[in-house]
């Protein structure tokens, strides 16, 4: 069930994500590339701040373990790649089409996938190598303007490059993700927004009416903020590269609304990125990992309940349902199916 939970959670990430490419490009006929990436993540951290302060109104209790100062060099180093990455994605959509820039963003799959691997030992099997191999070869189809002329178009390279930083982005995040979502989307949005702010008022890139710059920031809270919130919650239960596999849904989402919305053109090379791209994220979704594992003992605090399995901690009185606090893993030996959550770190 929690893991039925965490797909549908990064699934919805996706679909929220998604309507970002092709509302942008639209918005961006009068906001400058710079302003809009800064206002796009000012959005999310001003929105997830009115969350905050509902929740606090409304006298929620605070199940989530809050950033302590261990978690700080992760967190500024998600807030400088959250700064360039979506400078060089509106960029990007400058130059090349919505829906290029779309399906081009799966190649933060391969660059995740990559980087959970070599950096962060992350396990990866043939499934999903095999799938990351599609994803990157849909991802060249896409970059190249003339299959005959194979050359590459200066907006591809530029959402490659995204893709990139978030994809080095999103193995940070994982670091941070048993914390409290809400807390890391606010740092997250208020942090590369106002740098990217600075860096558009440095290049006076500045315009746009007042009614397109709050469309901006809604579409912000929305596509940046709803949807990083969900994505760190998906990422507990799945991991990096997985997480990252189910959030490949958003190009798609992306491509729908750019033939909705901007009636651009359908072209061979096109459709069948699409087909490639189509069948790389199948495999990845439909991954399945399960083999005996060793937990060694150690302790550390998140939101948690005692009914996963890993949690047989007792208290006094007795708790139930989730909450959050300090609490320590006995080592145990057992065979389940598993992801590399931050459970799940072991060796391979």
């Amino acid at each position: 069930m929690i893991r039925k939970q965490a797909i549908g959670m990064a699934i919805l990430a996706a679909v929220l994500f998604g309507t970002s490419a092709p509302l942008s490009k639209l918005l961006l006929e009068q906001i400058p590339p710079l302003l809009m990436a800064a206002l796009l993540y000012l959005g999310a951290g001003l929105g997830m701040l009115a969350v905050n302060a509902g929740r606090l109104l409304g006298k929620r209790q605070q199940l989530e373990a809050r950033l302590t100062k261990r978690e700080r060099p992760a967190v500024v180093g998600m807030i400088l790649l959250d700064s360039a990455a979506p400078i060089f994605l509106m960029l990007g959509l400058k130059l090349t089409t919505a829906e290029s820039v779309a399906l081009l963003n799966n190649f933060e799959i391969v660059a995740t996938s990559l980087i959970a691997l070599f950096f962060f030992r992350e396990a990866i099997g043939r499934r999903m190598w095999l799938a990351i191999f599609l994803i990157t070869v849909a991802s060249v189809l896409l970059s190249i303007g003339d299959i005959g002329q194979i050359r590459m178009m200066p907006g591809a390279v530029f959402v490659l490059l995204a893709s990139i930083c978030w994809g080095l982005e999103n193995n940070l995040t994982r670091v941070l993700s048993l914390k409290d979502p809400l807390q890391i989307v606010v740092i997250k949005g208020f942090g590369s927004g106002f740098s990217s702010l600075l860096i558009a008022f440095a290049m006076k890139e500045i315009g746009g009416s007042w009614p397109q710059v709050l469309l901006a920031l809604l579409l912000g809270f929305v596509a940046y903020g709803l949807s990083i919130f969900f994505y760190i919650r998906a990422q507990r239960e799945l991991g990096a590269a997985r997480t990252s596999a189910y959030y490949a849904a958003a190009p798609f989402i992306g491509v729908l609304l750019a033939w909705l919305v901007l009636r651009e053109a359908v072209t061979g090379t096109f459709l069948a990125a699409l087909l490639i791209m189509g069948l790389g994220t199948y495999l990845a979704v439909s991954e399945k990992h399960s083999h005996t594992h060793a937990h060694e003992a150690f302790a550390h605090e998140h939101k948690h309940s005692h009914q996963d399995g890993h949690h047989t901690h007792t208290h006094e009185p007795a708790v139930s349902g989730e909450h959050s606090h300090l609490h320590t893993h006995e080592a145990v030996v057992h065979r389940h199916a598993h992801t590399p959550d931050l459970h799940h770190r072991h060796k391979h």
